[in-house]
């Protein structure tokens, strides 16, 4: 029992917890808001966290996706150097989401 108390011990502190950090974006943002939120997003990604892009939608915004996919297609290839989308934009409610994974090759 003690032995395998101590192996379960060992096990988890050498679980490696991979950590989802949040941005959150509106389709009307402007170009320093969104420079400023992809340079944490590329901070995180190359620390090792997956970053979560929510675009959220507010009123009549809601009526048109093709903005907010837009610009999530913009922030997917900007941060392309660092990850890979592990998750396509789909809709959540009145958001937009889309899950990006670090790289492992690329670095």
């Amino acid at each position: 029992m003690y032995t395998k108390s101590k192996r379960e011990r060992h096990a988890r502190k050498s679980q490696v917890k991979t950590e989802v950090k949040e941005i959150q974006l509106r389709p009307k943002i402007g170009e320093h808001d969104i420079n400023f939120k992809l340079r944490d997003a590329r901070k995180w990604l190359t620390k090792g966290s997956k970053v979560k892009v929510r675009m959220r939608f507010r009123g009549r915004e809601r009526y048109i996706p093709e903005v907010g996919l837009d610009r999530l297609a913009d922030v997917a290839e900007r941060l392309s150097d660092v990850s890979i989308i592990e998750q396509r934009p789909s809709f959540e409610g009145r958001s937009m989401i889309m899950i990006l994974a670090p790289d492992k090759t690329k670095k």
